[in-house]
């Protein structure tokens, strides 16, 4: 009965510790040092929430720069990759008609052709946003002056390495797309 008890009272020991003492602290220590991070880095326009700035969010219209395509059709639930390997033929035609939509060359790596790891990566590179020019300039009636305008819009707002070292140089397509609203 002694070693029931003992078991016993180590179990509710790693309950509290696990199930109370350990949530707490993360969450303390988030919400003091990552606090926009731990609310999900909200982005709001007009005092309304519009999305988040860590999720890839779909943009149809000709007038706004366009997101990796996702694999799970942006739903955050179910994020997830194609797993379709470069030999598939389903994913080849769906490159085909990706690359056919945005007028690109179907054997360039762009982002606008290859969904990401996790289908819901907010980032494009420079050169992808650039590539959407020429579309969202005429969706928006821009003059020359007004593109030169567009193309210093993706230069000022080009996000840097993180840490400089990892990944590569990006451009976060909701913020840019608040920011071209603000502009055009």
């Amino acid at each position: 009965m002694k070693i029931l008890i003992n078991n016993f009272k180590i179990f509710l020991f790693f309950i509290i510790l696990t199930g109370v003492a350990y949530p707490l602290f993360i969450t303390v220590v988030s919400q003091t040092i990552f606090k926009d991070e731990a609310n999900g880095s909200l982005l709001t326009k007009n005092g309304k929430i519009i999305g988040s700035e860590l999720l890839a969010q779909e943009f149809k219209g000709k007038q706004y720069f366009w997101p990796r395509p996702s694999a799970a059709n942006y739903d955050s639930s179910s994020s997830a990759a194609s797993n379709l390997s470069p030999d598939s033929k389903t994913l080849r035609e769906t490159i085909e008609k990706r690359a056919s939509a945005n007028g690109l060359e179907r054997n360039s790596n762009d982002d606008l052709l290859y969904a990401s790891g996790s289908g819901l990566d907010p980032h494009i590179s420079p050169e992808s946003a650039e590539r959407q020019i020429n579309r969202i300039a005429e969706a928006r009636h821009l003059n020359i002056q007004k593109v030169g305008e567009l193309k210093k819009l993706i230069v000022d707002n080009t996000e840097d390495r993180q840490f400089g070292i990892l990944g590569r140089v990006r451009l976060n397509v909701l913020k840019l797309n608040l920011v071209l609203d603000e502009k055009f």
